[in-house]
């Protein structure tokens, strides 16, 4: 009638969206911008939703809610890089490392990191304006008063690390220090992509008054990251779900020997 072949016609479907699962994708996007479409997927999966990853990438992309990615330096295997032992169980190794930023008075704002390489656990972020190794010891002995300690830490060259008072406190406590070569980040990856995330998600995010106001800000920051936020290298576990998830599986093992971990 139209003049058109058969084998040439088409139908033109048209989408009906979910408002519900749409208001839901905006909310989620607003309250953590710099989360990707798939890390957005698997929070809406953990409330129930049956989505797909490329179906929330396509209504990310009509919305204009992806995150712009950040441009990456090229990754090479450093040559002479220390052979670093397996891990097997929380615990084992935890690295540490400090993260400046600035107070909105100008001040400088330091942060000390802490994480749990294998669970990848933060246990605790530290902040205030100065960060000296007494404090460094002092917040130590309290996660000892609080959990178990690792068997070794993973730390870098800084005066703050290579000193007396951690020294004597680690062999006091029955804790090894392992050291990075100077220079050398890459000898400590897991932390240095934590503090990344936690500059990209929080400090860079958020302008603080004060060291309490920065202290209250850091610290739901941490727990939302141990707590709730997917990880890529637990296959989208939360640390604190990946920490049950080992519990689970040594308890029947041998529960009197494996006491559940923190």
């Amino acid at each position: 009638m139209l003049g058109l072949h058969r084998s040439t016609a088409r139908l033109v479907g048209h989408r009906t969206e979910d408002p519900v699962l749409l208001a839901r994708l905006k909310q989620l996007a607003a309250e953590r911008p710099r989360y990707g479409y798939r890390r957005l997927t698997l929070l809406l999966r953990r409330e129930g939703r049956l989505v797909n990853a490329k179906k929330i990438y396509r209504l990310c992309t009509k919305e204009g809610l992806l995150v712009r990615p950040k441009k990456r330096k090229p990754r090479f295997r450093p040559s002479g890089r220390p052979e670093a032992p397996a891990l097997e169980r929380p615990n084992q190794l935890w690295s540490l490392d400090f993260v400046e930023d600035a107070l909105a008075d100008g001040r400088k704002l330091r942060t000390l990191t802490i994480i749990d390489v294998y669970s990848r656990e933060c246990p605790q972020i530290e902040v205030d304006t100065s960060l000296p190794s007494a404090r460094v010891v002092r917040v130590l002995e309290t996660l000892a008063a609080q959990r178990q300690l690792p068997e070794r830490l993973l730390v870098d060259n800084g005066p703050e690390f290579v000193c007396r008072a951690l020294a004597e406190w680690a062999t006091r406590r029955g804790v090894l220090i392992a050291f990075t070569r100077p220079g050398k980040p890459t000898d400590k990856p897991h932390i240095e992509s934590f503090n990344g995330k936690f500059r990209d998600e929080c400090l860079n995010a958020h302008y603080f008054l004060s060291v309490p106001d920065a202290r209250r800000i850091v610290e739901a920051w941490r727990l939302d990251y141990n707590h709730y936020r997917p990880h890529s290298a637990l296959a989208g576990a939360t640390p604190m779900e990946f920490l049950q998830q080992v519990n689970a599986i040594a308890a029947p093992l041998s529960p009197q020997r494996h006491p559940p971990v923190r």
